[in-house]
């Protein structure tokens, strides 16, 4: 291949133009550049939520290397044969892309640059989805961290690195290869009537990301440390939906909490530890990615957790029926917003793993269908630390009350107010926009009587500890 061949940059989860290392060298290396996105073998398996926002995203991204006179090309397939295809139409003599860390996007990446390599193409991965590279982090010992404070400590002594600058121009090839249309993959699809609901609660693409930080740090990030537990307030960043697609790099979001740490915002600190928290998850999985599927201390296999999704009480988890009014506020949430607040995600998990005894996996499957900022990295440590089985994980025999933490958390019940619309005379908007999205099939009404709880937080707490006092699990 000819050194003016062009450069297929293949999009993945880094769905931005800024902070873009592998962008940038290819649109600082004189050579044409044909931004590529495909319909692959991981993306496939996505969830209902997680696919529809993915192609929000990729729309958006499209649109603004549109604007910089380039294109985005899209195709379905599996990822090698179809970058191979696009190799041959266009001459290209290069793949770069973006490196992911989760199980499914190595075992995709590892074989195509494999494949690629064999073709005598430069197939090559670069930086970008975090702020450390998880094989580049050691114990003094050599091996991985398996417990987040040393972690912090570890990665406070290194620098971050300041992010790049967005290219000034991305240089087109001579013709362009054919794309799909977008609309044709229907990524969506699974959502029915939901998108309508969660598609008010979105924030798509680099520009409204770097909008949503810049709003942050300007006026919540000084009272982030304490607001951040408060369901009922703005207090969070809101960034994890933004960072999930890559619209905006997590070295951006550092360099701002520095420069606000610096100024003397007090809860930056508190922001950045979060940052960093987001880099453990990824480097638990990248050396332990049995993590994502299956319990990280072996021990809890063991465990006896009910995986029976049908059980009446799963389904009113799920539906936000289980009557403990913190954990369906949670569900419901999530169901019309796609998100739900942190303090909540600890709540509504605890109480599906520890009260209602059920396997982590069912809350995580779940989340995964759900969320639009869902995460492969951050889901599976969340859960984990949740039901105890994970690494630094809270202990087995801490039980979260959901009536105590709402008191402490959730004093005026503004929270719950919000999300769950039986007994209240005049439902809010967002209470009420639940039964729009949900399956007609729930057959539920805001008409409906209020359930009492499938179990409550005294006999779920008591029947948990009876469990677990049995070490020989």
């Amino acid at each position: 291949m000819s050194d003016n061949s062009p450069i297929l940059l293949w999009f993945r989860r880094d769905l931005r133009l800024s902070d873009h290392p592998a962008l940038r060298e290819a649109s600082h290396s004189g050579r044409p550049v044909i931004p590529v996105f495909l319909h692959d073998e991981v993306v496939e398996a996505q969830g209902a939520c997680p696919k529809w926002r993915l192609g929000l995203g990729v729309g958006a991204l499209a649109d603004a290397l549109g604007a910089k006179g380039s294109r985005l090309i899209l195709r379905r397939g599996g990822a090698l044969a179809t970058l191979r295809a696009l190799v041959a139409e266009t001459g290209a003599g290069a793949v770069w892309w973006t490196r992911a860390y989760d199980p499914d996007a190595l075992t995709r990446d590892k074989a195509v640059k494999a494949g690629l390599k064999e073709d005598g193409l430069d197939a090559r991965s670069f930086e970008g989805h975090l702020m450390h590279e998880p094989f580049a982090v050691e114990t003094k010992q050599g091996g991985f961290y398996k417990v987040y404070t040393p972690f912090r400590r570890a990665v406070a002594q290194r620098s971050v690195a300041t992010p790049v600058s967005t290219p000034g121009r991305i240089l087109a090839p001579d013709a362009w290869p054919r794309s799909d249309r977008l609309e044709d993959w229907e990524l969506g699809a699974a959502m029915n009537r939901g998108a309508e609901i969660v598609g008010q609660y979105v924030n798509v693409g680099e520009q409204a990301a770097q909008g949503r930080l810049a709003a942050f740090i300007a006026h919540r990030i000084d009272g982030y440390g304490e607001a951040r537990d408060l369901p009922a307030v703005e207090g969070t960043s809101r960034l994890s939906e933004n960072l999930t697609y890559g619209e905006i790099s997590v070295r951006t979001c550092w360099h701002a909490g520095v420069r606000a740490l610096e100024e003397g915002k007090r809860g930056a600190e508190t922001f950045l530890k979060e940052l960093i928290w987001r880099d453990f998850a990824y480097h638990l999985v990248y050396h332990t990615p049995h993590i994502t599927a299956s319990n990280w201390r072996e021990d809890w296999d063991r465990f006896p957790w009910n995986e029976d999704e049908r059980r009446a009480e799963v389904k009113a988890w799920k539906r936000g029926r289980t009557g403990i009014p913190f954990v369906d506020a949670a569900m419901r949430e999530m169901y019309v917003t796609g998100t739900m607040h942190n303090r909540a995600r600890m709540i509504a998990a605890s109480y599906l793993t520890k009260h209602l005894l059920t396997h982590w996996r069912v809350g995580l499957k779940w989340f995964e269908n759900c969320l639009i900022d869902w995460d492969p990295a951050s889901n599976a440590l969340g859960w984990q630390w949740s039901a105890g089985s994970g690494p630094d994980a809270t202990p087995y025999f801490r039980v979260f009350n959901p009536v105590t933490q709402l008191d402490r958390f959730d004093k005026e019940r503004a929270y719950v107010t919000r999300w769950i619309a039986e007994g209240q005379r005049n439902p809010p908007k967002e209470a009420l926009q639940y039964f729009d999205a949900i399956p007609r099939s729930w057959n539920m009404s805001p008409d409906d009587a209020y359930p009492e709880p499938v179990v409550s937080p005294q006999e779920g707490r008591q029947r948990a500890l009876e469990v677990y006092g049995n070490r020989d699990f």
